[in-house]
């Protein structure tokens, strides 16, 4: 069970996202994305909900896949994406949750130094409920999952591909003058460590 003082202590509103002002094309709706750690009947996880809103039909969708599984690849298509790290190191990890139910689970040592990490033994589950002016994708990543540390910081983001193929980028924050999520700086939220409170 978690300790209710400690799940308080993260973010208790969607944080908004924004795109990158080199975009040239954005969707024109809004993205916003709340985490939080929730129980489930499978134990503690971190949930990330991911919001649009806004005209849903200019986005192009990948198929659903029910067989989802690891998928390499999917940032180049509409995707949810979560980077995450203990603050203080340069190490991080970076979560793709694609509107298909496939994901992508990496590690780095260092910006953009990719590390052989081995498959989760838990894969992240997904679940995406498009309307007709929304659509909210819920991603569920165990706690074994995520980096440990005595606090994480976090760039929540995202990448939308409209029907003519342009690509547009969200994020918490752009800290460089072209879209870069890896960027140590576009880690611009900081909560604390998931590991049980004492």
């Amino acid at each position: 069970m978690m300790d209710s003082h400690h799940a308080a202590s993260w973010p208790e509103v969607p944080l908004a996202l924004q795109a990158h002002p080199v975009t040239s094309a954005p969707w024109s709706g809004g993205l916003s994305v709340h985490i939080a750690l929730v129980e489930t009947p499978e134990g503690p996880h971190l949930q990330l909900e991911y919001l649009l809103q806004g005209p849903i039909a200019r986005l192009k969708w990948p198929e659903p896949n029910p067989q989802a599984e690891f998928t390499d690849g999917l940032w180049q298509h509409t995707c949810m994406e979560a980077f995450v790290g203990a603050a203080g190191s340069e190490a991080y990890r970076e979560f793709n949750f694609s509107p298909s139910g496939d994901w992508a689970i990496y590690d780095f040592s260092r910006c953009r130094e990719r590390t052989t990490s081995a498959l989760p033994a838990l894969a992240p589950a997904i679940a995406c409920t498009p309307r007709e002016s929304t659509l909210l994708l819920t991603a569920r990543v165990p706690f074994a999952d995520v980096p440990s540390g005595p606090s994480l910081q976090w760039n929540l983001s995202a990448v939308l591909e409209d029907h003519d193929g342009q690509l547009s980028y969200w994020a918490l924050a752009h800290p460089a003058d072209k879209p870069d999520f890896h960027h140590p700086q576009a880690r611009a939220l900081t909560t604390p460590s998931i590991a049980p409170c004492p």
